[in-house]
């Protein structure tokens, strides 16, 4: 059921039919995701931060969410860090983060990427609309953990982050632009939603299933502290292009109103 809420194509960008594609290839996707994520809770690396073309601002969507993963690393005992550009740094300075700054891969059980461009086959990276974005090679610390062996999950809605590689002929069987933009970069488990901020709150979820504990329930009440000190650095919606509340033109209300659904779930299966 979790899996079929985070992938609501409220405004129809063709994440559903990717995710139909995908669910019979790896239907139990978001379960296992949340096992790996269970399994290597010691030593977290959280990576997210997306530009968007042509100003080369960051967007709303994925910083939300690698925060309330890092939150839930917290309650289960781990330590996390979150990379990201300076931009989000200085936005959540108050909500009291670690912030890599050169992270060694080595030092870490787990990497997460929530929203974050992964490379399309020319080395480039592409927003949804084929264009050029400006970013730092974030994708850089997957390829090298892969390498190592050490465990990758990742987040992404459109085809063209970090972890879409997984699944890069359906990216270009359904997604616009699908060919140019698509993503190479693999992971060890893909969570792929409507919104990358959904997948995060979702993995949460599942994660508090299978725990017998409830650590989504506070998080409407912090996505919209959150995004209000996002748009307030002037951090933008990925859709509108504007320092609005919101995200991927979804508006605040609709976005508090999916975690209250997802915290009901998550207090019937509990319950």
């Amino acid at each position: 059921m979790i899996a079929h809420l985070i992938n609501t194509d409220l405004y129809g960008r063709n994440i559903i039919r990717l995710y139909l594609e995908y669910r019979e290839r790896d239907f139990d996707f978001l379960s296992n995701a949340t096992s790996l994520f269970l399994e290597n809770v010691d030593r977290v690396l959280i990576v997210s931060c997306f530009p968007i073309p042509p100003m080369q601002i960051a967007e709303t969507d994925g910083p939300p969410g690698a925060l309330a993963l890092y939150r839930t690393v917290e309650k289960l005992g781990g330590k996390a860090e979150v990379l990201t550009c300076k931009k989000i740094q200085k936005a959540l300075k108050d909500f009291k983060i670690d912030f890599a700054q050169t992270p060694s891969i080595e030092n870490y059980s787990l990497l997460i990427s929530v929203e974050t461009p992964g490379r399309a086959k020319d080395g480039n990276y592409y927003s949804m609309s084929a264009l050029e974005i400006e970013v730092s090679p974030f994708d850089e610390l997957f390829l090298k953990a892969r390498e190592l062996g050490i465990p990758t999950i990742g987040i992404g809605d459109g085809g063209n982050e970090i972890g879409m590689g997984n699944i890069r002929d359906l990216v270009c069987k359904h997604i616009k632009f699908g060919e140019k933009i698509g993503s190479v970069v693999k992971v060890d488990s893909l969570i792929i939603s409507a919104v990358s901020n959904w997948g995060a709150y979702g993995l949460i979820a599942q994660a508090s299933i299978e725990l017998g504990k409830n650590m989504i329930k506070s998080w409407s009440k912090e996505e919209e502290k959150v995004l209000k000190a996002l748009v307030s650095s002037g951090v933008i919606d990925g859709v509108t292009k504007k320092p609005e509340l919101s995200v991927d033109g979804i508006p605040l209300e609709v976005h508090k109103s999916f975690l209250t659904l997802l915290n009901s779930i998550v207090e019937n299966k509990i319950g």
